[in-house]
């Protein structure tokens, strides 16, 4: 892992993002790009007759943009961790995705924040948008990370589709970089139900072969899965959630009303998405 690209829009939810971002990079020696981007009337860019901002006006705007980006810079990040930083006119979805791509991003880190304490409503949300669609993992953080560690990852999965093969060897990769636990987790539901057995045999079929750091198998029955996955990491302390998305499938599922009042939005933990 050599770039990690971190949006900020220099809200809290940057702030965050930004925290995460720095022990990461620490820790695996990565350089990291801060992008911000702007959404500007197009008489902003163009400057051509009609417009309602000077140039002067607009140099003064992203001299101040620039001002605190380099703010970030030296409030967030060691000095020994080299910050490249870009300022693009586009929209935020489709300017991550094409930044990432062109300096060929090995992780993201976003924050992101929900409609209310409980209930994070993510469609149509550039974060759900990027989790969904973005070529490298993504990882979403919702709270502060002052304290965070690499101590304890889950990885959740059925661990029944071989092309989730290729998904966690890239959280492999990921994991690599720090001397953490890996905590495998398959949720039984009511519903979808296996015996404590079958669903041990599956994960350990899953990965046969596979050279792995120190880790343990672990099979949760809950009501939902995705109760289950938030209670399970509660539960240990976890402090990162591995999942597996598709174009189709980003975090909406996790954070919908089936996640009841009682998983308090201090138990929501950074999840980090690879994408099928």
């Amino acid at each position: 892992m050599k770039k990690i690209l971190v949006p900020i829009d220099f809200s809290k939810k940057s702030e965050f993002a930004s925290k995460m971002a720095a022990k990461i990079a620490k820790k695996s020696n990565s350089s990291v790009y801060l992008l911000h981007l702007i959404e500007l009337p197009t008489g902003i860019i163009d400057m051509g007759a009609g417009s309602n901002f000077s140039i002067p006006e607009s140099m003064l705007y992203l001299r101040k943009v620039k001002e605190r980006i380099l703010e970030f810079k030296e409030t967030f990040f060691h000095k020994n961790t080299t910050v490249h930083y870009a300022i693009k006119f586009q929209q935020p979805y489709e300017g991550i995705l094409k930044y990432a791509d062109k300096i060929k991003a090995d992780l993201i880190i976003m924050g992101f924040k929900g409609q209310s304490d409980f209930e994070e409503i993510l469609i149509g949300s550039n974060t759900e948008k990027v989790v969904r669609s973005s070529k490298a993992p993504v990882i979403v953080v919702k709270k502060d990370v002052e304290k965070f560690r690499m101590k304890n990852l889950v990885f959740a999965s059925s661990f029944k589709n071989e092309d989730k093969k290729d998904v966690f060897q890239k959280f492999l990769n990921f994991a690599n970089h720090f001397k953490s636990e890996i905590h495998l987790l398959k949720v039984t539901t009511p519903s979808n139900f296996e015996s404590t057995h079958v669903a041990k045999e599956h994960i350990k079929k899953f990965i046969k072969g596979m050279k792995l750091p120190k880790y343990s198998i672990n099979v949760y029955n809950d009501a939902t899965i995705e109760k289950g996955i938030l209670n399970f990491s509660r539960d240990l302390n976890a402090d990162l959630i591995a999942l597996s998305t598709t174009e189709r499938n980003g975090l909406t599922h996790l954070f919908n009303s089936s996640v009841t009042k009682s998983l308090s939005k201090n138990a929501l933990k950074p999840i980090l998405t690879i994408k099928v």
